[in-house]
């Protein structure tokens, strides 16, 4: 009995000895190679350069990437993720590093280019109390791609459009002069909300005398000011500014129709530039602030995340996870990212070649910026709820405008209480 004790308490000692030396188990050492799980929300030239980068770290250390780009599926995708707590090892956050996935995210603020992260983008991705998630990549500050030759061949000069009644003469020029006004790929269903994310502010948010920010942010929904919103859009359908098969088309015939001269304006950010330029190498394309809706507001920009890229805090590869993250953060990946883009560096130091684009900044260097209005103003979830609301009223559908407001306002009331 005695031997037995002993052998026992040599081996208790041994054990904690040998748990002690390798650390706790929620330690996230890696020991040889190991294969890591990237998931996007980007798709096309942006999604291109990622798995790039991918492949390139993989060679690099040995270790392997599966990266993953599904498009239109991905929000519901994550939203499954996140309920069994089963995240990919890295991801990037579309809009909501902070408001939606911080809680699963890990901290970024001790890596060394932490401090070099572009002030444009730093509010929007740090919490209250100073965390911050994510690696911007590139600062999304967009406005309204539009066909320059296409404006000038209707006689629109695009400086005159202040407000969107100047926006909707614009586009009454532009269809008498052949083209279709606005190009609308709603079989991608988000491309619908892009609409209302951007023409929202301008209702809701930017007048500094008559404004509804506080509200918003206090849990109440302007349900009218919504119905007179979803009817600027009941407007655009019925003056016949939207492509026909606008529910059938998808986002990258937006881009076609945009670089081919066929179409005057894109709802989309600066991405949108770049993918009209894989298509016509030649378009001439320029940027325009987004309407104000009454004279005494002025034209506003929109800012938000884009290639923002966080590593998952549960991720059995932390340690390759953050290794991988401080591989995109290189001046060299930060400066190809918003290149492609056509945006801003997310990081300070590193210049991106915007190429057409960056007289138009440097233009409007001086007009206002406001967040994303759904990630800023309403509560999570709200995205599919404007995409649906908005194909309803595309398709024509009675009463389309009234159900798209009632509908907002009961599910913004239902979301801001959970």
């Amino acid at each position: 009995m005695k031997k037995l004790v002993t052998v026992m308490t040599m081996f208790t000692l041994l054990t904690s000895s040998l748990v002690f030396a390798g650390g706790s188990k929620d330690e996230k050492k890696d020991q040889g190679p190991v294969t890591l799980s990237f998931y996007t929300n980007l798709t096309d030239v942006l999604a291109d350069q990622l798995q790039k980068m991918c492949n390139e770290w993989a060679a690099e250390t040995g270790n392997k990437v599966e990266f993953s780009a599904p498009g239109s599926s991905y929000e519901e995708l994550m939203k499954t993720k996140m309920a069994a707590n089963e995240l990919p090892d890295l991801f990037t956050t579309h809009g909501w590093s902070v408001k939606r996935y911080s809680e699963y995210l890990l901290p970024i603020n001790d890596q060394p280019w932490a401090p070099k992260i572009n002030p444009q983008i730093k509010p929007v991705i740090t919490d209250k109390n100073g965390k911050m998630y994510v690696l911007p990549m590139d600062v999304n500050i967009a406005g309204i791609v539009y066909n320059v030759d296409v404006l000038k061949k209707a006689g629109v000069d695009v400086d005159s459009i202040k407000t969107w009644d100047d926006f909707d003469k614009a586009c009454a020029k532009i269809k008498v002069s052949g083209v279709t006004p606005l190009h609308m790929g709603g079989k991608d269903s988000w491309t619908i909300g892009q609409f209302f994310d951007w023409a929202a502010p301008s209702y809701f948010v930017t007048n500094e005398k008559t404004n509804e920010r506080t509200d918003l942010k206090n849990g109440k929904f302007n349900e009218d000011l919504w119905k007179d919103l979803a009817q600027l859009l009941a407007d655009f359908v019925a003056k016949g500014y939207f492509n026909q098969d606008c529910l059938t088309a998808d986002y990258l015939s937006d881009a076609k129709a945009i670089a081919a001269g066929e179409s005057a304006f894109g709802f989309y950010g600066n991405y949108f530039y770049s993918a009209a330029l894989q298509y016509n190498k030649d378009a001439n394309l320029g940027l325009m602030p987004v309407p104000c809706r009454t004279a005494d507001d002025q034209p506003t920009l929109i800012s938000g995340e884009w290639t923002a890229v966080g590593v998952w805090k549960d991720s059995p590869h932390r340690d390759a996870a953050v290794s991988f993250l401080n591989f995109l953060a290189r001046p060299e990946n930060i400066q190809r990212i918003a290149s492609t883009s056509g945006s801003p560096a997310g990081l300070t130091g590193v210049v991106s070649d915007m190429g057409k684009l960056k007289p138009y900044y440097d233009k409007y260097a001086t007009v206002k910026t406001f967040p994303y209005f759904d990630r800023e103003y309403l509560p999570s979830g709200m995205w599919d709820v404007m995409c649906a609301t908005g194909a309803d009223i595309l398709a024509e559908k009675p009463n389309a405008v009234g159900n798209a407001a009632k509908v907002m306002k009961q599910n913004f009331d239902d979301k801001y209480m959970k």
